[in-house]
């Protein structure tokens, strides 16, 4: 069955969404996480947190999907250090060079490529599978058959979004809300600036051109688990933890139930967020005016929806744990008690039972205190007694025999996988730079291809243009770099791999931005250059690059001087 993914932007939170159904949570500890305006996790909650899920089952994948500078690199290195000690299943990244140091640092731990990799094509996605990937999670904006061509050509689990915010750019591409104030989506401090009226040409009149509606694909749950989809996440760890309730209660009914939402869970879900209500037009593939939306700032709150979801996850545990027993009670042996859970079997003793004066114990007696689990996370599944006739044994021996027993196999059910631990490698020195640097443009359009630009050492021509304009007069004037395009299509891959070797004499490289571009240029001969859509960030990120065969780089725009200063340069 498909795996349901919840957010846990805090405590209350992660209960919210154990106790609702999740098969996983997804959250952060610290400043290195894509929502770090979120509630989070202090190191000892997180520890505490993994405890409670895995106790229950579920799994607890951590969020180190943001882009760190060299002088975060340390700070990257200890958490990646203590999720592995801590027993994550896996963790989500987006930084190549935080890649780079969890191969070393925490090799045994799994690693998911975070949307924010904006990963949208079959070719990017068994590329990270070659990396060692486990998992995939696509870009938000793909349609169906995106999806499905994906899930069948990839060895990666594929993991989709299913409910949630959409950005107005993939994730990983947007530059508005850093570019605006400062405050940098790719480094987890989006302002939501696509959420502001805007006008065109003129002051904003109340319009909100760049708000998109928020995707809501509970009409075709059982469509995704069929095209082999392998995580279904909900997005929210903003969102407050009756919302994350209501909805992973409701798509846990879809997935067990094999069925699209009724009328009425639909309106919860509509109730518990939206702007302006939903869409699906990305999944369609129908864009249009009708994908946006926003949210009024006084939009009511559902408050009896909230208020049931909050009693029910505040009540009883509902995800108690099926245990099984085995109680053996034999004359002149002391009485013992084996629990099983979860793969885990844990063995307990007490004393030895007595010759019954009065009356003796009788076997349903004894299953019956065996049973009595209330209070804790178990539930009795199958409670088998071995007794012989005319013995006795105190209540409170059964009682301490079954609390022994149980709570070693809640330690041992908690009880972090043991781990391979290293430390980073060096960074090789970097070759000296040259004495100073050379000027370099970019065009969009071909008349912007003039004389005096064929001056600079390089011009930049986005690959769509190689046949509007003279490559031959071009190329014998200065170095034509062809840019593949950031956002392109699987079945686009062979025509641009064929333009590419049509004009391969007259270019001096390929500028690459994503993942995907590199199946693309295989083979080709032509240098690699590092284009802005690979978020280069660090020096780690840049010695991946170099390593996966780039020759050149351009860093982030978001880096200020002083940050491309502490880089080592290992690439031009």
């Amino acid at each position: 069955m498909m795996e349901l993914l919840s957010p846990a932007g805090g405590w209350e939170a992660m209960v919210a969404a154990v106790q609702n159904g999740a098969d996983a949570v997804y959250m952060g500890f610290g400043g290195l996480n894509a929502r770090r305006s979120a509630r989070n996790f202090t190191d000892e909650e997180f520890r505490e947190a993994v405890a409670y899920c895995h106790l229950r089952g579920v799994k607890v994948y951590l969020t180190l999907n943001t882009l760190v500078t060299d002088r975060e690199l340390p700070a990257a290195a200890e958490a990646l250090k203590k999720a592995s000690d801590m027993g994550v299943d896996a963790i989500l990244i987006q930084d190549w060079g935080i890649w780079r140091l969890a191969r070393e640092i925490a090799p045994d731990v799994p690693l998911h490529a975070s949307t924010q990799m904006s990963l949208h094509t079959l070719g990017g996605a068994c590329r990270a599978a070659e990396l060692g990937l486990e998992r995939v999670v696509l870009a938000r904006e793909l349609s169906r058959r995106d999806i499905h061509t994906i899930t069948r050509g990839c060895p990666a689990e594929i993991e989709v979004f299913g409910h949630g915010a959409l950005c107005m750019c993939y994730s990983g591409q947007c530059e508005m809300s850093a570019v605006i104030g400062g405050r940098s989506g790719n480094r987890g401090a989006c302002a939501q600036p696509c959420r502001l009226p805007y006008g065109v040409n003129e002051k904003a009149a109340g319009g909100h051109p760049l708000s998109l509606k928020d995707a809501n694909l509970a009409d075709y749950v059982q469509e995704l688990e069929q095209m082999g989809v392998a995580c279904l996440k909900l997005e929210g760890r903003m969102k407050r933890p009756e919302y994350v309730a209501v909805i992973t209660g409701i798509y846990r009914r879809l997935l067990d139930e094999k069925r699209g939402p009724s009328r009425e869970e639909s309106r919860q879900l509509e109730a518990a967020f939206s702007r302006s209500g939903f869409t699906d037009g990305y999944y369609k593939g129908r864009t249009g005016p009708e994908m946006f939306g926003t949210r009024p700032e006084n939009a009511p709150e559902p408050k009896e929806l909230f208020a049931r979801a909050k009693a029910g996850y505040s009540r009883e545990d509902s995800r108690r744990v099926p245990v099984d027993m085995v109680c053996t009670l034999r004359a002149g042996e002391p009485v013992s008690l084996t629990a099983s859970a979860g793969g885990h079997v844990v063995r307990a003793e007490g004393p030895t039972p007595e010759e019954a004066r009065n009356r003796a114990l009788t076997a349903e007696e004894l299953q019956s205190r065996l049973e009595k689990t209330g209070g804790t996370v178990f539930r009795p599944r199958e409670t088998r007694v071995e007794l012989e006739e005319g013995l006795m044994l105190p209540a409170s021996a059964v009682n301490a025999l079954r609390r022994q027993a149980l709570e070693g196999l809640e330690a041992a059910l908690a009880q972090p996988p043991v781990r391979r631990t290293g430390t980073p490698s060096p960074l090789p020195q970097a070759q000296p730079g040259p004495d100073a640097p050379v000027l370099t443009c970019s065009i969009m359009r071909p008349e912007q291809l003039t004389e005096p630009l064929a001056q600079c050492e390089t011009v930049y021509v986005p690959a769509e243009l190689l046949e509007k304009i003279d490559l031959n007069r071009w190329a014998e004037m200065t170095h034509i770099c062809a840019v593949l395009p950031r956002i392109f299509r699987t079945e686009d891959q062979a025509a641009l791999r064929a333009l590419l070797q049509r004009h391969r004499q007259k270019l001096s490289a390929v500028a690459i931005g994503n993942l995907g571009h590199l199946p693309i240029t295989e083979g080709l001969g032509l240098p690699l250059w590092g284009d802005l859509g690979l978020n280069l960030f660090n020096s780690e990120s840049l010695l991946f690059w170099k390593e996966l065969g780039l020759e050149a780089a351009a860093v982030s725009m978001e880096l200020r001087w002083q940050q491309i200063r502490d880089l080592r340069k290992v690439l031009p």
